[in-house]
């Protein structure tokens, strides 16, 4: 009876172990998209532009996870806006009423590691670089008005995700981006003193895969 007893515990053991590899695979890839909302650091620049120092990003990425803990990311995304151009003289913003476009495009490379809360809950801490493209168009620009600039910087994010089912999980964290010397060297942005082009932003994502 005992050794009855002990295959049998020895067998459960073994299923759950198993249980356990096959929930948390060796390499898993996993791709995803998102959406995030930032509040720029250049926050005198925008609202100057565009009435309002946020902005929304739409982009995609994915994961590669090892052991279900460490990570690296990469992901690309898209922020446009259309505005005005505009000058800021001792404090006050003045719009000309010329039409100008913003685009930013980040690239960005981060690495992390997610803490086992729960089988379903995973926070998560990453940093890494980002890669910047600037562009402000208008349809009456003068020389040299124009911008379109790229720049390296830092990125930092944190959250957790929830897994809903075996294959789909979502994700929600708080990403820090700082992006020094893309901005101030002309236009409202040397007006305002302002040469970052990060900021903090919250973050939506949709991911697929174990």
């Amino acid at each position: 009876m005992r050794i009855r007893l002990a295959m049998v515990t020895a067998l459960v053991a073994l299923a759950a172990s198993a249980a356990s590899a096959q929930d948390e695979p060796s390499l898993s890839i996993r791709p995803f998209v998102f959406g995030s909302v930032q509040a720029f650091s250049a926050a005198d620049s925008f609202d100057a532009l565009f009435d309002r120092s946020y902005g929304s990003f739409f982009g995609g990425g994915a994961q590669v996870v090892f052991h279900g803990q460490y990570f690296a990311e990469l992901t690309a995304s898209r922020f446009k806006e259309t505005g005005q151009r505009a000058f800021i003289s001792n404090g006050q913003k003045f719009q000309l009423g010329i039409p100008l476009t913003a685009t930013l495009t980040p690239f960005e490379i981060t690495g992390g590691y997610r803490f086992k809360l729960s089988p379903k809950l995973r926070p998560y801490v990453a940093a890494g670089v980002g890669f910047y493209h600037y562009q402000e168009t208008s349809s009456f620009s003068a020389a040299g008005e124009d911008v379109d600039v790229n720049h390296a910087g830092f990125v930092a994010n944190g959250g957790a995700d929830f897994r809903l089912t075996s294959w789909i999980s979502i994700g929600a964290d708080v990403q820090y981006t700082h992006v020094p010397g893309i901005l101030g060297s002309g236009g409202v942005s040397q007006q305002a003193g302002e040469s970052d082009l990060g900021g903090v932003a919250g973050r939506l994502k949709l991911i697929v895969g174990r």
